[in-house]
């Protein structure tokens, strides 16, 4: 009798652990933008310290993205267990919030490219001069970084808490803990190993041989690329992210576009929902960044 109390028991805990397991893959899927911008910005965020710091750096930022997720995370289960109703309408903001972001980036990207060059110029400048305090300038690193994770991670757990708010407390919970402590170890491993990549590459170009120093030469060819390419997958993820969830809130705009894909077939059937929702995204972020930023100009030469 006990035996198969115990064989029940760990079919029981067997049947758990798939559900979190599926559910965790999904809510992984619907986060991706959120992951590979994460991934990108703290990658450029821990760039320009001495090379012996940048795993202490990284290490200090995947810290303070456990607590920004441990204070996130029972915040969530909170408004889950006490305003259910308040869900869809973070899991909104949510998705309109990585369309503007997306948006934002491009607006950036092609109208103050010259103030980014330059402000990189500048920084790379400050940091060679010796009267520089680089002890403070790590901590400055350290402290954005945490404070953009606070933001992505935000995204990260509305979304997930959306794709589990019809599950119980529990399973929420479980869900909710999965995806916080993966993705950390996820982004900051491959944080890790992104910036310490170049490292890699001049140590092979150094050596004597012929083939690993071709190999050493590729890697130090291929590092800066690795990081533009992260960035512009971000923020097309973005889109798609923000775009889909914006329009599964949204049942007219849905439905429209089920319906147009019904009437193709195959792999464009298959493509244009996913597509739709892409352009939905990039439209939606325009008008947020139109709307916004007179709005954050107004607001700062307010308070300036």
């Amino acid at each position: 009798m006990a035996g198969s109390s115990l064989l029940v028991l760990i079919d029981d805990i067997a049947t758990v652990l798939d559900d979190v397991a599926l559910m965790t893959k999904t809510a992984t899927k619907k986060t991706a933008g959120v992951l590979g911008d994460d991934l990108a910005l703290n990658a450029q965020q821990v760039a320009g310290v001495k090379p012996a710091r940048e795993l202490p750096v990284v290490w200090a930022v995947a810290k303070g993205s456990m607590i920004n997720k441990a204070i996130l995370v029972p915040a969530a289960l909170a408004i889950s267990f006490f305003v259910p109703w308040l869900v869809t309408p973070l899991l909104m903001l949510g998705g309109a919030f990585l369309c503007y972001e997306g948006f934002e980036k491009l607006v950036h990207k092609f109208l103050h490219r010259q103030e980014d060059e330059k402000h990189k110029a500048e920084l790379d400048e400050a940091l060679k001069n010796p009267d520089v305090d680089l002890k403070s300038v790590e901590k400055d690193k350290i402290k954005g970084a945490i404070r953009t994770d606070f933001i992505l991670s935000a995204e990260i757990i509305a979304i997930t808490l959306g794709t589990v708010s019809m599950q119980t407390i529990g399973m929420q919970f479980m869900v909710l803990t999965v995806v916080a402590v993966m993705i950390t170890v996820v982004v900051y491993g491959l944080v890790a190993g992104v910036v310490k990549l170049d490292d890699g590459g001049l140590y092979l170009s150094r050596k004597d041989s012929v083939i690993a120093r071709k190999a050493g030469e590729g890697i130090l060819w291929l590092a800066p690329w690795m990081m533009k390419t992260l960035s512009v997958l971000g923020t097309i993820a973005m889109f798609l992210v923000g775009g889909g969830i914006l329009t599964h809130g949204l049942p007219p705009v849905y439905d429209a576009i089920h319906h147009l894909a019904e009437s193709f077939s195959g792999v464009t059937a298959a493509l244009l929902p996913t597509v739709a929702n892409g352009l939905f995204g990039v439209v939606a972020g325009g008008l947020l960044v139109a709307i916004i930023t007179p709005v954050l100009k107004w607001w700062q030469a307010r308070t300036a």
